[in-house]
């Protein structure tokens, strides 16, 4: 019995002292998405001790430092990927346009397979992973991101088939954020990753199958034009490229037609007001002129009645990707695809929020007075921060949510950025300190007069409180003012008068009005709009001649 016992009480120590060697020498490989967020992650999570040394790609990185894990102190290698590791391909004489049938891609057989381009990155992970007991994902928390995960996790678990695999979860970089993503490990989610290759295998079917197809159908019939371009095909790109041949058709065809309009106005000293024509406009000019002569015969003017409201420009609501995009365009002329890649940069460097969202709510689990504090001591948004802490943080929340993300918002404040990156950061920043503010307060007129039976209206607006306007450049909302009437006042117009005017084509399309048009009709998502815009620009130069 008494040896038994200090059997079992040896085998215990030896048990615990394993266990505790086994913790200590616990080692993970954590793979981001990017070079850059690599980089900073390992900086945050090792209080900027990490090692930095080479791997066989040039252009990713590997950093070496320890940190927690569920409280236990582990050895952490992180690296990264270049976005997509693999792609989907046709196997062997499929992709030999001569010697198939199109119609045979939409079942030919497809493997995934590591570009050569990326090789170096595949064989960073294979060596890497050798020696770790577990896998961290540190990708985008997106579909997309979390395909890449799993393509990073297949190429690892070709080389160790039973290493553990983690996600962590995070929407920004930041210290408090990756800190928290990392004692918060999760699995990684299959059916995500599994929605992206069923899109990418259709995508590649019919986009192969036709682009082969209509390619070189054209090539016969056009030999002299077409014998050496490439008639591609792709499901968002065909339908938001008809967008742009339906405006610039509506254009071409367009018949401009002159209309007439009677103007009134009154003037007071240095203040003119002018009423505007409940009929709006006419298209026939005598009739018009049977109008105007009837207002001249009997050119008093009675006031119908006055109202004055209150009257509020409300702040904008929470900045989610299609947005950004669309301001960014309208307000800073860059264009969806710069904006996107600067957003992404900034994100890396953990400046921003993650730029992929489709929310423009805040829960209430943020604590935007925190944010709002950083800029407290900024040179010219400073004083309108404090402003917004004395009134408190209350964001105009809108009713989108993606369950993943929260919307761009900045995470710090930089004052070392230069020009483009500088412009669409200012714009972040001010649109958030707009959309927790207050709605700008004003006061509007409406008076409508009688002028022998035909009826003008006149507005004033009086501005009290501008509030989100002070930090929110990019709106204006200016007063206008108008004289003192009452109703049943009677007086007479300084001008009675018919003015001519003339239809004009509805203009070309812009980024920011594609962009919305894609959104309406559900074509491509928040991460793909800039992508398809840019394609149809690069691919056809007429294209770049109706787009604005």
């Amino acid at each position: 019995m008494i040896k038994s016992t200090r059997y079992w009480a040896y085998t215990n120590i030896f048990c615990h002292r394993y266990s505790q060697k086994a913790i200590v020498n616990m080692k993970y490989l954590n793979v981001a998405e990017k070079n850059d967020a690599a980089k900073t992650i390992a900086g945050l999570l090792s209080n900027g001790t990490a090692t930095r040394r080479e791997g066989y790609s040039v252009y990713n990185k590997i950093y070496d430092f320890e940190s927690e894990v569920s409280g236990r102190k582990s050895k952490m290698v992180m690296t990264s990927v270049s976005g997509h590791l693999l792609q989907l391909e046709f196997v062997g004489a499929y992709r030999r346009w001569n010697e198939v049938n199109p119609q045979t891609l939409f079942t030919a057989p497809i493997n995934k397979t590591c570009h050569e381009n990326y090789r170096p990155i595949q064989r960073t992970l294979e060596r890497e992973v050798r020696g770790c007991n577990g896998l961290i994902i540190w990708t985008d928390c997106d579909r997309e991101g979390e395909n890449i995960g799993y393509e990073i996790i297949d190429v690892c678990r070709k080389v160790k088939p039973s290493i553990k695999v983690y996600r962590a979860i995070f929407s920004e970089i930041t210290r408090a954020s990756v800190r928290r993503a990392l004692q918060e490990l999760k699995e990684p989610n299959k059916k995500l990753s599994d929605a992206v290759d069923v899109r990418t295998e259709l995508d590649l079917r019919t986009g192969a199958a036709i682009t082969r197809f209509q390619t070189m159908r054209l090539q016969r019939l056009f030999p002299e034009k077409i014998a050496d371009k490439l008639i591609s095909y792709g499901s968002c790109q065909i339908p938001t490229l008809g967008f742009v041949a339906e405006r610039y058709k509506e254009i071409e065809a367009f018949v401009s037609e002159p209309f007439w309009k009677l103007r009134v106005l009154h003037t007071i000293e240095d203040l003119t007001v002018e009423f505007l024509w409940a009929r709006n406009r006419l298209f026939d000019k005598a009739a018009c002129e049977d109008y105007l002569l009837l207002c001249l015969a009997d050119p008093k003017a009675k006031v119908e009645d006055v109202t004055t409201k209150t009257k509020h420009k409300w702040r904008p609501t929470p900045l989610d990707t299609v947005e950004m995009e669309k301001l960014s365009s309208r307000k800073l002329k860059i264009s969806a695809k710069e904006t996107m890649t600067i957003a992404e940069k900034l994100y890396t460097k953990g400046i921003i929020s993650y730029p992929r969202t489709e929310t423009n709510q805040f829960s209430k689990e943020i604590d935007l007075g925190s944010l709002v504090e950083q800029f407290a001591a900024h040179h010219d948004w400073g004083t309108f921060a404090q402003r917004v802490k004395e009134w408190g943080a209350n964001p105009r929340n809108g009713n989108k949510s993606d369950q993943a993300h929260p919307p761009i918002h900045p995470t710090k404040l930089v004052t070392d950025l230069h020009g483009n990156d500088a412009r669409l950061y200012e714009l972040i920043c001010r649109h958030f300190l707009a959309c927790v503010s207050k709605d700008a307060v004003g006061s509007e007129t409406v008076v409508n007069i009688n002028i022998a039976g035909e009826k003008f209206t006149a507005t004033g607006l009086c501005i009290h409180e501008r509030n989100y306007l002070d930090i929110y450049i990019y709106e204006k909302w200016n007063a206008k003012q108008i004289h003192k009437y009452e109703q049943g006042q009677i007086f007479e117009p300084t001008e009675i008068s018919m003015q001519e005017g003339a239809t004009t084509a509805p203009p070309l399309l812009t980024e920011a009005d594609l962009i919305a048009l894609m959104e309406k009709h559900g074509i491509g998502t928040d991460a793909t709009h800039a992508e398809h815009i840019n394609t149809i620009k690069e691919r056809g130069t007429p294209i770049k001649k109706i787009i604005v």
